[in-house]
């Protein structure tokens, strides 16, 4: 046991070993990320999330090749990793598996199984792929809730913001009128589904410039 704890920081990987490992985790994130921008069709995609399902396969690696077959150093690790509070609500599923993904590539670069981390980052980002391709696992929900105030102008019957609804909305359902007690404004609410869910922030600029204001998109409690 006391040469256990003597020889918590004698690494036994060497140098060129890290930059091999190190460069396959890289490698793998970098597919990852690929994949999840592939695969991912929600609105809550961010570059951020991407970036970090690659810096988490290179940490995991890290991790690995510090723990190595130490079994003291991996409980001081397990120990000073504790401390990490995640305060960020993971809402998609495929987020979750995103993450999984990258530690179990991060876990097989790190020990130096470079064939399995290749070819399963290959495999099961292609499962993933093919899965969401062909609509067998869905991961997002179509519908959309839009609200937004209106101000009427010249009694038009079909008004406007009607022509960009239509434009970026495969269907549109019009839930709730409500009037705003000052003149011809109304707060209008739509159930709509996007052609594109991409689009939304072009879909709100052209909703502002048919005097469309305080316009709200909602999708999985979130709005842009």
């Amino acid at each position: 046991m006391l040469y256990d704890f003597q020889n918590i920081l004698n690494f036994s990987v060497s140098f060129a070993d890290l930059i091999k490992n190190l460069t396959i985790a890289l490698i793998c994130g970098l597919i990852i990320g690929f994949f999840y921008k592939k695969t991912y069709t929600g609105s809550g995609y961010t570059n951020s999330f991407l970036n970090s399902l690659i810096i988490l396969t290179l940490i995991t690696s890290i991790v690995i090749m510090i723990i190595g077959n130490n079994l003291a150093r991996a409980f001081g690790l397990v120990g000073a990793m504790s401390i990490i509070r995640f305060r960020t609500a993971v809402k998609d599923p495929l987020d979750i598996i995103f993450i999984f993904f990258s530690l179990a590539i991060g876990m097989a670069a790190g020990v130096g199984l470079l064939s399995v981390a290749f070819g399963g980052t290959i495999f099961i980002g292609l499962v993933l792929l093919i899965l969401t391709k062909s609509s067998i696992i869905n991961t997002s929900k179509e519908e959309y809730l839009l609200q937004f105030y209106y101000q009427e102008e010249n009694g038009d019957e079909e008004v406007p913001y009607l022509t960009v609804i239509k434009k970026y909305c495969k269907s549109y359902k019009l839930i709730n009128i409500k009037s705003l007690g000052n003149g011809d404004g109304f707060e209008l609410s739509y159930y709509i589904r996007l052609k594109e869910v991409n689009q939304n922030a072009e879909f709100i600029k052209e909703l502002k410039n048919m005097g469309v204001n305080h316009i709200n998109l909602f999708f999985d409690e979130e709005h842009f």
